[in-house]
C-alpha cells in the first residue's frame, strides 16, 4: 500500500480529524458534567442558605398613646392595632400612625369595678374584666374584612360571646383579685382567684337547639379550691382546661388539676433562684410549656414530664439568659414555638424555644416597656413604653426553628420524657412543635446502605472475580451480559416487589430465611468437597469452568426445601409466630417492610454494577502476570489470591464505593419496601427512612420557601455531601492502590 498516495493522505487527515472530534467532544461532554454537578450543589445552596441567614428589625412609626394600655394587640393584616385600658375602653387605632379607627367603652355593671384582666388564648381574640362583686364580662374584638371597589377595608368592632350582661364567676360575689379564660368548642371555662384567697372555676357550656343551632350558655358546675398559704401574683388556665398554674410572690409555681369537678394540687415548687421575684409568666403557644421571665433578665421554659411512677412533674427544659434586666412582658406567635421578651430597659429579644435559639436582642426605646404584642404572622411588633408611646417595628425572622442542636442534636420536644432524635414535620395544627432532626434520616440512610452492601458485596466481588477468572469463556459471554442487564431494570418494580411481594413472603417464611442463610453456603462447600474427590474419569469428563452450572438446580433444591420446612419449623421452635416470638420472648421488634427486605431488594439493584465493574477490572490483569505465577508453581487459588485480587483492587475497590454512592442516593427502592418511620434502630427487622425517600415523600406537601421546604434542599445538599464524600474517598484510594501494586 502506496502510504504517500494522495487517498492515504486523506484516509489519514481523516482519522486525525476523527481523533480531534473525539477529544474535543469528551472534553466538552467531562466539563460540562462538572459544570452540571457545581450548578446543582449551588442551587441546593442557594435554597438553603437563607435558613441560616440572621433575623432583622426595622423601625417603622411611633406615635403617643393618650390612654394607658393593660393589653395591646394587632390583627393578621398589620393594619389595625387594639388597646385595652383599665377603665374598659377598647381602642382600635392604625398601625401606619397611630390614628383612632374606632372606640368602644365596655358594658361594665354600674355600681362595679374592674379588679382584674384575662387574655385567653391569643388565636381566639378573647378577654375578659373582673369586677369586685365575683362577676366578669367577656369581650372579643373581631375584624370584619370587606372589598367594596376592589379595596381592602377592614372594619374593627367588639362581641360579647357571653352576651353583654356580666357573667357570675364567684357565687358568693367577692372580688374577683386574678382571672383567666380559656373558650373551646361548647366548653368555657373561667379560672379566678378571689379577695379571700380561694381558687374558683366556673364551667359554661353552649346550649344548642334540637336543630343543632347555639342558643345561650349554660352554667355547668362551679368549684372553689383554698389556698391558704399562697399568695398569688400570676393565673394561668391552659386551653384544654385541665390545668391551672398559679406562681406567689415568693418566686414558687403551684401545679394544680382541674381535669376533675374537684380541682388538686399537684406539685408546688422554686422555678426561680432565691430573693429573685416573677416578672412574667406566659404559656408557650400548645399550652404545654411555660415561659417563667424573671428579676434578673432570665427566662426559663417548663412543661410536665412523666416520671418512673407515671406522675406529670414540671421540670425545667431550657433557659435564656441573654436579658439582664428584669422580664416585664412576654408574647408568643401564634403559630410557631417562638415568643419575644421585653425587659425593664427597653430591649426586646426575639426567641425560639424548641431551637433553643435566642435569634436577636433589639432596643426599641429608652423608656421602660409596659406591654408588648406580636402579630399572628409573627412579622409585625407592637411595643407600649411607660411614657405612653406606641412603638411599631417590622420583624423579618422567617426561620427561628432552625440551630445546630435542632438539626443534629438530640432536643427535648414538649410532652417527651428525655431529649431525643426526631423528625416529624407537620401536624394537623399550629400547636405542633416541629422535629426537624436529620440524624434519624442520615442515620437510616447510612443503615439502608449498609445493609444493601452487606448483601451486595460478597455476591458481586466474589461472583465476579469466579467469572472472569475461573468460569467457561462461552459460559462467561452468557452470564456477564446476563447480570449486567439487571442494571436496566427499573427500580421502582424492585421497590414495588420488595413491599408487595417479598415482604409478606419473607414474613410467613422467616425461619425457611435463616436456614436458607445456614444451608447454602455449608451445601456449596459440600458439593466443592464432592467435586474434588471425584473419579477422575468422571472428573473430566465435565468441562472446565462448567462447575458452577451444575450448582443451580442444587441451589434451588436447597431454597425450595427451607422454604419447605419454614413452617414446621416455626410451629416446633417459635409457636407458629416467629414475628411474635421476636417480639414477646427477645424484645426485638418486627416490621413486616424492613430494613432486611430493603437489604435485599436494593443489594439486587446494587449487585449489576459492582459486578460489572469487578469484573472488568479483574478480567482485565495482564495475562503474563498469571501465566508467570502458574509457571513458578503457584495454584490457581495462590495466583488469584496474591496476583490477581492485588492487581485488581483499585477497580475492585472503585466499584464498591461507586455502589455505595448509588446505595446512599437510592430513592424508590426504600420508599416502597419500608415503613418509612424515620426512627434510630439499627434493628435489621425496623424500618427506616432515608434522606433521599424523605424528599420524595415530603417535598410535593412543603410549601415553598417554607422552613420546611428548605430543609428538604438541605437534606438534598447532605445527600450531595455524602455521594462527593464516598467517591473522593474512592478515588484517593484507588489512586494509591494502582501505585501501590503497578510495578507488578
Amino acid at each position: 500500500m502506496n502510504t504517500n498516495s494522495q487517498k492515504a493522505k486523506r484516509r489519514r487527515k481523516w482519522r486525525m480529524l476523527k481523533d480531534q472530534i473525539a477529544k474535543y467532544s469528551m472534553t466538552l461532554g467531562g466539563i460540562s458534567i462538572i459544570i452540571a454537578i457545581t450548578l446543582i450543589f449551588f442551587y441546593l445552596l442557594y435554597v438553603v442558605l437563607p435558613l441560616f441567614l440572621p433575623a432583622s428589625m426595622n423601625h417603622i412609626v411611633q406615635f403617643s398613646n393618650p390612654d394607658s394600655s393593660i393589653y395591646i394587640a394587632s390583627e393578621e393584616k398589620n393594619e389595625l392595632g387594639v388597646s385595652f385600658t383599665n377603665d374598659a375602653d377598647v381602642v382600635f387605632f392604625s398601625l401606619k400612625d397611630g390614628k383612632v379607627i374606632s372606640k368602644y367603652k365596655i358594658a361594665i355593671p354600674d355600681d362595679t369595678s374592674i379588679t382584674s384582666f384575662a387574655v385567653a388564648d391569643p388565636a381566639t381574640d378573647i378577654v375578659a374584666f373582673g369586677l369586685n362583686d365575683g362577676r366578669a364580662v367577656v369581650v372579643k374584638h373581631d375584624y370584619k374584612i370587606t372589598y367594596p371597589n376592589d379595596v381592602r377595608v377592614i372594619t374593627p368592632h367588639i362581641k360579647y360571646p357571653f352576651g353583654k350582661e356580666a357573667i357570675v364567676v364567684d357565687e358568693k360575689q367577692r372580688a374577683l383579685t386574678h382571672l383567666d379564660i380559656q373558650l373551646k368548642g361548647a366548653k368555657n371555662t373561667l379560672a379566678a382567684i378571689t379577695a379571700d384567697n380561694n381558687l374558683v372555676l366556673a364551667t359554661f357550656t353552649k346550649k344548642e337547639s334540637f336543630l343543632g343551632e347555639s342558643g345561650d350558655f349554660e352554667r355547668t358546675y362551679n368549684s372553689v379550691l383554698a389556698l391558704p398559704s399562697i399568695y398569688v401574683s400570676y393565673l394561668l388556665l391552659d386551653k384544654e382546661q385541665k390545668i391551672i398554674y398559679l406562681a406567689d410572690q415568693n418566686g414558687q409555681i403551684t401545679h394544680i388539676d382541674i381535669s376533675t369537678k374537684t380541682p388538686k394540687i399537684l406539685q408546688r415548687l422554686r422555678v426561680v433562684d432565691v430573693n429573685t421575684k416573677i416578672t412574667a409568666l406566659e404559656f408557650l403557644t400548645g399550652d404545654i410549656s411555660l415561659l417563667v421571665g424573671d428579676s434578673k433578665g432570665h427566662i426559663t421554659q417548663w412543661f410536665p414530664v412523666r416520671d418512673k411512677n407515671n406522675n406529670h412533674i414540671l421540670t425545667k427544659i431550657r433557659e435564656f439568659n441573654d436579658q439582664s434586666a428584669p422580664i416585664i412582658s412576654i408574647a408568643t406567635e401564634e403559630r410557631r414555638k417562638g415568643f419575644v421578651a421585653a425587659d425593664n430597659n427597653g430591649q426586646v429579644g426575639i426567641y425560639h424555644s424548641t431551637a433553643h435559639r435566642t435569634v436577636m436582642l433589639e432596643k426599641v426605646t429608652d423608656a421602660g416597656i409596659k406591654n408588648i404584642s406580636i402579630s399572628p404572622r409573627a412579622n409585625r411588633l407592637l411595643v407600649a413604653d411607660n411614657n405612653n408611646q406606641f412603638h411599631v417595628w417590622n420583624l423579618d425572622n422567617k426561620h427561628p426553628e432552625i440551630s445546630w442542636s435542632a438539626l443534629w442534636g438530640k432536643v427535648w420536644y414538649e410532652s417527651y420524657e428525655s431529649p431525643d432524635y426526631v423528625w416529624q414535620s407537620s401536624s394537623a395544627n399550629n400547636d405542633f412543635e416541629p422535629k426537624f432532626s436529620l440524624v434519624p434520616l442520615a442515620f437510616g440512610t447510612l443503615k439502608a446502605a449498609f445493609y444493601a452492601m452487606l448483601i451486595a458485596i460478597p455476591i458481586a466481588v466474589f461472583g465476579a472475580i469466579y467469572t472472569a477468572y475461573f468460569m467457561a469463556p462461552k459460559m462467561r459471554s452468557i452470564v456477564k451480559p446476563s447480570i449486567e442487564i439487571m442494571a436496566a431494570l427499573p427500580t421502582v418494580i424492585l421497590g414495588f416487589l420488595a413491599g408487595l411481594w417479598l415482604a409478606p413472603i419473607m414474613e410467613k417464611n422467616l425461619p425457611g430465611f435463616f436456614m436458607l442463610l445456614l444451608l447454602l453456603p455449608i451445601i456449596v462447600l459440600v458439593f466443592a468437597f464432592i467435586m474434588h474427590h471425584l473419579p477422575k474419569s468422571i472428573k473430566h469428563k465435565i468441562s472446565t469452568g462448567w462447575q458452577s452450572a451444575l450448582l443451580i438446580p442444587i441451589i434451588l433444591l436447597v431454597i425450595w426445601s427451607a422454604f419447605s420446612l419454614s413452617y414446621p419449623v416455626e410451629v416446633w421452635l417459635f409457636d407458629g409466630n416467629m414475628p411474635n416470638w421476636l417480639t414477646n420472648t427477645l424484645g426485638v421488634d418486627f416490621d413486616q417492610r424492613n430494613a432486611l427486605i430493603v437489604g435485599i431488594a436494593m443489594g439486587l439493584a446494587v449487585i449489576p454494577n459492582i459486578f460489572s465493574m469487578a469484573e472488568d477490572a479483574v478480567f482485565s490483569v495482564p495475562k503474563h502476570l498469571t501465566i508467570g505465577s502458574l509457571a513458578l508453581g503457584a495454584t490457581p487459588w495462590q495466583t488469584m489470591i496474591r496476583v490477581i485480587i492485588l492487581t485488581a483492587s483499585p477497580g475492585i475497590f472503585s466499584a464498591i464505593m461507586i455502589g455505595m454512592g448509588r446505595a446512599v442516593g437510592e430513592t424508590m427502592i426504600v420508599l416502597m419496601a419500608t415503613g418509612n418511620t424515620p426512627i434510630m434502630d439499627f434493628n435489621i427487622f425496623e424500618g427506616l427512612r432515608t434522606l433521599s425517600a424523605n424528599i420524595a415523600v415530603e417535598m410535593p406537601e412543603a410549601e415553598v420557601a417554607s422552613t420546611h421546604y428548605r430543609i428538604l434542599f438541605l437534606s438534598g445538599l447532605v445527600l450531595f455531601v455524602f455521594t462527593f464524600f464516598f467517591n473522593t474517598i474512592a478515588e484517593v484510594v484507588r489512586h494509591r492502590l494502582r501505585r501501590k501494586y503497578s510495578s507488578l
